[in-house]
């Protein structure tokens, strides 16, 4: 076994949170917690939703959102414990600890999560109080277990969707949480489910991803019975499943396998799932510990055949497959199914806002929503407030909060993801939030994107783990130190690899990486070339990543580096 699962051994990680009530207690330090638990503690630690910043003696603290959402209750709790713990201190800037949002501020992730800064071992306690008053939790964040379930942001409001899978998420998320025997699996498990025919919770790109299917069932009740059409009764709904899907270093996209999941047998088809990933996945090495290389190794009907072996219920053969395509965006006004009623996904440009301003969010969804309003959160790092009334529509985006998260946004704004960075990550290499909004905002100004595009998406990794998903973006990017070269004279900047033409969906690629160790500096006229060729060379129709496939790799290269800026020639720092 590796180090990590020798620590899982030594205790189990769910023992921690009693651990935590007791380190708040005696407001224990960082070098204290480690004298007491061992160094082993900081990734037990992590199933309390809880990572160490490289800031000692604060962190970072995750919490879960079962298929993003949320209801206005729970929105405000979560920005009124922002506002009120996650602040730096004076040491490290305070108010001004970060130049654009300050501090007190949250991170909408791309697991519809929500992480907080800043927060004391001491501070925790109060935090789960308040989130246990709303049904809220940090468990299983993090660590090797069961992470946030994924799901549609709009579940049960658009006509897109085949079926609401709203409630299948709650009861896998509610399977999961705090179950002793699930809670020590080889590496983290991630799972996505959705009844939408759009498959924005990205089922190719996780561990399990559940889409919506349907399977005919004969007249005498048996789920795909005869092939004759005349004893055809009725459909039953359910879901397709994909596994072995994921990014970082060996990145792969999940294999189909061949069974239909009636939504009631969910369950326990996730529980087999991980039930086959915990006994024979591997301990040893942590490089290749993740769902995906097990998957690979078996070969998807072996991987099948495993969970068939373990699961307590049959699983019927495939039936039709309901997925038409990939969307994964729901910023801007949209009618909901329900007449009279909108929902309004506001644009948050890499996922960061103040802790006050989503609490003031909640509050309006209150204010101009039905009884059903919710705070959604989506995939790419933006929110939705539902059941608004179409008369209360303009009223709700007069209010302050959404001055800066307008619906309306330019095409890099909407398509904008960063990952943590080197402000609090200790993995990252360069930072990204605050260069990926400043970056959207001007690349919306200085590029000309064609009318019929509405989002350019680019995302950006502080280093090579792709918690901001760069390999299915239009243009991705993953964090460099880059060595270069200018008048005799060596320097070492901030850079990034730069990459070309990903997306998921029923065209799913990953990008290429068309450049190595690009300066930061060199990026954006690199980007203004890119697009000056786009515009002159596109085809009717054709999305900035169908170009960047259709045109031979080294041609984009050359494209780029007519740019007047260094954008070859850097080395990656160490190589």
């Amino acid at each position: 076994m590796n180090t990590t699962e020798q620590y899982k051994q030594n205790k189990h990680p769910l023992d921690v949170i009693d651990d935590v009530y007791d380190y708040a207690a005696d407001e224990l330090t960082f070098e204290e917690i480690e004298e007491r638990a061992g160094d082993g503690e900081w990734e037990r630690l992590k199933w309390a939703g809880m990572y160490a910043q490289k800031q000692e003696g604060y962190f970072m603290i995750r919490t879960k959102v079962p298929g993003g959402k949320l209801t206005p209750e729970q929105a405000e709790v979560i920005g009124e414990v922002t506002d009120d713990l996650a602040v730096a201190p004076e040491e490290y800037g305070g108010e001004e600890q970060n130049e654009l949002w300050g501090d007190a501020y949250l991170d909408i992730t791309t697991r519809q999560d929500i992480q907080k800064h800043w927060i004391r071992v001491e501070d925790v306690p109060e935090m789960w109080d308040r989130y246990d008053e709303v049904g809220l939790t940090t468990v299983q964040g993090c660590g090797d277990s069961a992470r946030n379930v994924l799901g549609c942001p709009a579940a049960g409001l658009d006509d897109h969707e085949c079926f609401n899978a709203q409630p299948v998420i709650e009861a896998v998320s509610d399977f999961f949480t705090n179950n002793r025997e699930y809670a020590n699996l080889p590496r983290k498990f991630k799972m996505t489910i959705t009844g939408c025919a759009h498959d924005c919770a990205q089922s190719q790109i996780n561990d399990i991803g559940l889409v919506p299917a349907k399977k005919e069932i004969d007249v005498s009740g048996e789920v795909g019975g005869s092939s004759d059409s005349s004893d055809v009764g009725e459909y039953l709904y359910g879901f397709h499943a994909r596994v072995g899907g994921g990014l970082s270093d060996g990145p792969r996209m999940g294999s189909e396998l061949d069974v239909f999941v009636p939504p009631e047998d969910a369950v326990e088809f996730c529980r087999a799932v991980a039930q086959t990933f915990k006994e024979i996945g591997d301990r040893n090495n942590r490089g290749v510990c993740r769902m995906r290389y097990l998957v690979e190794q078996l070969g998807p009907e072996k991987f099948e055949e495993a969970i068939r072996d373990r699961c307590t219920v049959d699983l019927p053969r495939a039936g039709q497959n309901l997925t038409v395509g990939y969307q994964g965006d729901h910023v801007g006004v949209h009618d909901q199914k329900q007449d009279g009623l909108q929902y309004v996904g506001f644009n948050v440009v890499a996922g960061r806002m103040g802790g006050d301003e989503f609490a003031e969010a909640a509050r309006a969804a209150e204010k101009y929503g039905t009884e059903d309003a919710s705070v959604r959160l989506a995939t790419d790092q933006n929110f939705l407030i539902t059941h608004i009334p179409e008369e209360n529509v303009d009223d709700l985006l007069a209010e302050p909060f959404a001055a800066d998260y307008q619906p309306d946004p330019g095409a890099f704004s909407r398509g904008a993801v960063g990952c943590t960075g080197s402000e609090f990550c200790n993995y990252a290499i360069i930072e990204t939030k605050k260069r990926t909004k400043r970056w959207a905002r001007e690349l919306d100004e200085r590029i000309d994107v064609p009318d019929d595009i509405e989002a350019i998406r680019m995302h950006m990794s502080g280093c090579s783990a792709s918690c901001a998903q760069p390999q299915i973006a239009d243009i991705g990017f993953r964090g460099e130190t880059v060595k270069i070269d200018e008048d005799g004279e060596s320097d070492i900047v901030e850079g990034m690899d730069f990459g070309l033409g990903g997306s998921l969906g029923a065209d799913n690629e990953f990008l290429d990486w068309i450049e190595n160790a690009v300066p930061a500096d060199s990026v954006i006229p690199a980007l203004e070339q890119l697009f000056d060729a786009y515009n002159d060379d596109r085809h009717d129709g054709e999305q900035f990543y169908e170009w960047c496939r259709r045109v031979d790799n080294g041609e984009l290269r050359t494209i780029m580096q007519g740019a007047e800026a260094p954008v070859a020639g850097g080395v990656a720092h160490g190589d």
